[in-house]
């Protein structure tokens, strides 16, 4: 196969790629994030520390993740018919894609939100703040860094599940592996696809990696949580001196 006969299938495929993980990726982040945030504020010790909640919440997220995500897609054909139409092709491959990384990436946040230090919330609670304050003004804010780190994480995860399901029909740069590349002995196809792949999530890991490691380099500049906590200290004497 020469090159002009390769390059509009690699465009092609790189395009449902694309779309299955873009999709996918937005999807869990905006399910896993209140998933996160609900495991972080339900656990032992948390602002809603509900054990019933926690535990069936958490058996949820760990079947989800222990789930092989080539059964998973053969499991949800069914469902994945019923919800976009088709079960095949790139946005036949999306629901799959979410219903896997949706807890994957909720432990993720819940890990991002348990490193936010301590003192900072008590501070917060200190001053009256409630918990959708804390969560939305404290732990999200400082917890950023590392839930670009977690997007990031799951946006290679998916990459490499996309490839997954690209080979049992779902399209993308893995269906051109399997189909052409091995089914068809198309050798140059095959390394070309796996190069642009290698690539592809090179480019992703090092956005995020830059994306972090700015937010973090902000958030040093403005105050850590320690520096916040003593504040809110200081503060509380002053202002009972005052309402004597």
């Amino acid at each position: 196969m020469t090159w002009n006969e390769m390059r509009p299938l690699l465009y092609d495929n790189t395009l449902d790629t694309l779309f299955m993980v873009w999709w996918s990726t937005f999807y869990a982040v905006l399910i896993g994030i209140p998933v996160g945030i609900l495991l972080h504020l339900t656990g032992r010790g948390a602002m809603l520390q509900n054990a019933v909640v926690f535990k069936a919440l958490g058996t949820l997220v760990n079947v989800g993740r222990s789930f092989p995500f080539l059964i998973l897609i053969v499991v949800l054909i069914p469902f994945t018919r019923l919800v976009v139409g088709v079960s095949i092709g790139p946005t036949g491959a999306v629901v799959p894609l979410v219903i896997a990384a949706i807890p994957f990436f909720a432990r993720l946040v819940e890990s991002a939100l348990r490193e936010v230090d301590h003192g900072l919330v008590e501070a917060a609670q200190a001053m009256g703040g409630g918990t959708w304050t804390i969560v939305f003004k404290v732990l999200l804010p400082q917890a950023l860094p590392a839930l670009v780190a977690a997007v990031t994480t799951t946006v290679i995860t998916l990459v490499g599940y996309s490839a997954i399901a690209g080979a049992v029909g779902g399209g993308g740069l893995g269906n051109l592996a399997y189909t052409y590349g091995y089914q068809q002995y198309e050798t140059t196809l095959m390394i070309t696809t796996v190069v642009e792949l290698i690539v592809l999530v090179t480019l992703v890991q090092l956005l995020g990696d830059l994306v972090v490691r700015r937010l973090t380099r902000r958030g040093t500049r403005t105050s850590s949580p320690r520096v916040g906590l003593r504040r809110a200290r200081t503060e509380e004497p002053a202002a009972a001196t005052e309402a004597a």
